[in-house]
C-alpha cells in the first residue's frame, strides 16, 4: 500500500461518523434511518473529514514545531496535500448533492459545516471556542443532517429531537469536547498554553460536567448499551488527577484515545447491525 495513504488519517474518520451512526441507532425504529438510506451523508462525511485533515496539514507544515505534522507529510508539498484535500472534497461534495438535491436545506447546513471546519482550521489557538465550534460542527449539524435526511423535521428545516435524544446528544457532545482538550495538550495547541492548574481545572470541569450529563441521561433513557461512554470522562479524570505540563508529544497517549474511538465506531457499527 502506498505511503501516501498514511496523508488521508482515516483513523480519525470515527470523529463524524460515530455522531450518525448514533443518530440512526436512536432512531432505528423508523425504516428512513437504516444504513442504506443514509449512505449518500455517510460517504459526504467520510470524505470531508479526510478534507479537514489534509487541510489542517496543509496549514500545519507552515510551523516548524509541528514536528509529527512534518513527519507524515515528509516528501510531500504542501501543493501536493492541498490537491488531496480538494479531491477529497470534490468526492465529498458530490456524495452530498445526491441528497441535496432532495432536499436542499441539507445544503445549508453542509455549508456552515464548512465554514465552521475552515475557521477551526485557521483559528486553532483559541481556547474553548474552538471546541465548540468542532463539536457543533462535527457533531451536532451532522446529526441533523441524518434527522433532515430522514424527513424527521419541524418548521420545515428544524430537526425532531425527543428528549432521550437530546440527552444522548449532549452526552456525546460533552465527551468529545473534554477529549479533543486533551488532544490539543498533547498536541501542543490553545489549551496547553494555559498554566497546568489552570488546564486541569478546565478539563476537570469539563470531565465532571460530561459524566453527570451522561449519568443523567442513562437514568432517564435507560439504555445501558451507551454505558461504555462513560470510559472516557473517567479515564481523563483520572490522567488529570493532578496538573500535567507533561503531555507534549505523548503520541502513544493520543493514539490510544484514537483506538479507543475506532473502537467505539466498531461497537455502534455492531449494535445496528444487531438491531
Amino acid at each position: 500500500m502506498s505511503k501516501g495513504f498514511r496523508l488521508l488519517r482515516v483513523e480519525y474518520v470515527f470523529s463524524v461518523l460515530i455522531p450518525c451512526l448514533l443518530c440512526i441507532f436512536i432512531n432505528r425504529f423508523s425504516p428512513k434511518y437504516d444504513l442504506i438510506s443514509q449512505i449518500w451523508i455517510l460517504s459526504g462525511f467520510v470524505f470531508y473529514a479526510i478534507t479537514g485533515n489534509t487541510l489542517n496539514d496543509v496549514i500545519d507544515m507552515k510551523d516548524p514545531n509541528e514536528k509529527e505534522t512534518l513527519e507524515r507529510v515528509k516528501g510531500y508539498s504542501r501543493k501536493e496535500i492541498l490537491v488531496i484535500s480538494i479531491g477529497s472534497f470534490v468526492i465529498g461534495t458530490t456524495c452530498f448533492w445526491n441528497e441535496i438535491l432532495k432536499n436542499p436545506i441539507l445544503g445549508i447546513y453542509l455549508i456552515i459545516i464548512v465554514f465552521m471546519v475552515i475557521f477551526y482550521c485557521f483559528f486553532k489557538s483559541l481556547v474553548i471556542i474552538n471546541h465548540i465550534i468542532l463539536g457543533v460542527s462535527h457533531i451536532v449539524l451532522p446529526w441533523f443532517m441524518i434527522k433532515i435526511n430522514a424527513g424527521d423535521i419541524f418548521m420545515g428545516f428544524l430537526p425532531n429531537l425527543t428528549l432521550p435524544e437530546s440527552l444522548i446528544l449532549v452526552t456525546i457532545l460533552s465527551v468529545a469536547f473534554t477529549g479533543q482538550m486533551v488532544h490539543e495538550m498533547i498536541d501542543g495547541d490553545s489549551l496547553s498554553k494555559l498554566k497546568p492548574r489552570k488546564s486541569q481545572l478546565v478539563i476537570w470541569i469539563s470531565s465532571v460536567t460530561s459524566l453527570i450529563i451522561a449519568i443523567v441521561s442513562f437514568i432517564i433513557t435507560q439504555d445501558l448499551v451507551f454505558l461504555p461512554i462513560l470510559l472516557f470522562p473517567i479515564g481523563i479524570l483520572y490522567l488529570f488527577r493532578k496538573p500535567r505540563n507533561n503531555l507534549l508529544g505523548r503520541s502513544s497517549l493520543k493514539d490510544t484515545g484514537i483506538v479507543l474511538g475506532n473502537l467505539m465506531l466498531v461497537y455502534i457499527v455492531i449494535l445496528i447491525i444487531a438491531s
